[in-house]
């Protein structure tokens, strides 16, 4: 698990994702680049969006920084709608 200070600079890299294709892959955090509505955020495989969004079907602000609880690491992203940054 990466720290903040390493994840606010991308020090992995970051890849965009901006569509209806989920993307598997292990990150550490997903920025918002513009109004999202999230079709899952996977850990383990496990949807996890409900933990992560209290109104999982209203979009999430652009802006917004998306972490994991613990040392627990992303492992899919799909979007219904939007673009995001997953960081690695």
């Amino acid at each position: 698990m990466a720290v903040w200070e390493e994840i606010l600079v991308a020090s992995q890299g970051t890849v965009i994702v901006n569509d209806t294709t989920e993307k598997v892959v292990s990150f550490d955090a997903i920025f918002v680049l513009e109004d999202t509505v999230f079709a899952s955020i996977k850990v383990a495989g496990v949807d996890i969006k409900a933990e992560l969004i209290t109104t999982p079907g209203t979009a999430v602000k652009a802006g917004a920084m998306i972490r994991c609880t613990g040392a627990r690491k992303f492992s899919a992203v799909d979007l219904t709608s939007g673009s995001v940054a997953i960081i690695l």
